[in-house]
């Protein structure tokens, strides 16, 4: 165990199931990390570190990483629990914490969403077994909410930046008069149809591994102005500098997502399809903060399959995109970022809380 401390809230655990691939093992990273950098003893239990591999090779000071209990295990919980998504630790772990004489903060760090239910659900207790409370932790977009992943230092280390050399650096140079295209996606993303819309105009499309790669092979023959190149698996600091070099980034779920606001340049984002259609209006509710141009607009809604036009539309302007783009990315950087937040939030919650002095091993 981490050595003795009297610090409030200073023994921080994480739960992390992984469902889509590595988009919620990106978020539990990338706040494991940020934990970590401000001298907290953080533990993330995750129960399939595998894309670790290539996401973090080198790991993270701090981040003790531990594998999901097995049945009836129970490891000593921190002053701070995080089960992220509403993944609910092991049972024999809930327990345990009932049974420490002061319990846990135990927090739901739920998914990022632009609707308005964020603000009316986030910061809301959960009474639950054992006389414990589970207290419900909306990231999101305005005020009101839990706020956004962003580490200290982001933003000045994307303006000192320098995209073509980084370009160049990898061996993924743009040719004169290109722009640069990044493409990560969901399998049924309308692939033939982005194409066809690139026609014409110089595009390097740098395709991410898996879905955006495969689709791309299935396309066959590009247009003659389209240069595709495979990337391979990025760190999650390399993928950051793929979106910072980019005039367009195609992302995806929430992790990506959030890293492409702060690159502050276009994105399309293809959201996660929902059989009752919920995803339509979470799109909606992005975009209405977003605020992009109706052609930047038209073509987000038609990439995610939702457009009752009959073609797919032309490609948009990018001065105006890019300047709502900008706008935006400067607007949220403003707010308090999701893990100050969180600090907070534990603050005051262990001020409320006689007797929780932090983890003592």
């Amino acid at each position: 165990m981490p050595p003795a401390t009297t610090t409030p809230g200073a023994a921080w655990d994480i739960w992390c199931r992984v469902i889509d691939n590595h988009g919620d093992l990106g978020v539990c990273w990338r706040l494991a990390g940020e934990l970590a950098a401000r001298g907290l003893q953080v533990r993330l239990f995750v129960d399939d570190a595998r894309a670790l591999g290539w996401m973090a090779p080198g790991g993270r000071h701090g981040v003790d990483l531990r594998p999901w209990p097995g049945d009836g295990t129970a490891p000593e919980a921190g002053d701070v629990v995080i089960e992220a998504f509403g993944c609910d630790p092991p049972d024999s772990v809930v327990a345990a914490m009932s049974q420490r004489p002061r319990p846990p903060i135990w927090l739901n760090l739920e998914y990022l969403s632009a609707e308005p239910y964020v603000e009316r659900s986030h910061a809301l207790p959960s009474p639950q077994r054992g006389g414990l409370t589970k207290w419900f932790f909306y990231p999101g977009f305005t005020p009101r909410t839990g706020g956004l992943l962003r580490e200290g230092g982001l933003l000045a280390r994307r303006a000192a930046f320098d995209g073509q050399a980084w370009l160049a650096a990898q061996g993924w140079a743009r040719r004169p008069g290109e722009a640069v295209v990044s493409l990560f996606c969901y399998g049924y993303a309308p692939v033939p149809a982005l194409l066809q819309a690139l026609a014409g105009r110089p595009i390097l499309l740098l395709a991410t591994p898996g879905h955006a790669q495969q689709l791309l092979a299935a396309a066959g023959a590009l247009p003659a102005s389209v240069r595709v190149l495979n990337l391979p698996w990025l760190t999650q600091f390399d993928y950051d500098h793929l979106l910072w070099a980019c005039d367009l980034n195609f992302v995806r779920g929430e992790d990506s997502l959030v890293r492409a606001v702060w690159a502050g340049v276009p994105f399309v984002w293809h959201i996660y399809p929902q059989d009752d259609g919920a995803h339509g209006p979470k799109l909606q509710a992005l975009l209405d903060l977003l605020q992009p141009p109706q052609d930047a607009r038209a073509f987000i809604w038609a990439w995610n399959g939702l457009s009752k036009a009959a073609d797919f539309p032309a490609w948009p302007a990018q001065a105006a995109w890019a300047a709502a783009s900008a706008r935006w990315q400067a607007g949220l950087a403003g707010q308090p970022d999701l893990t100050t937040q969180l600090l907070d939030f534990v603050a005051d919650r262990a001020t409320k809380s006689p007797g929780f002095h932090g983890h003592h091993c």
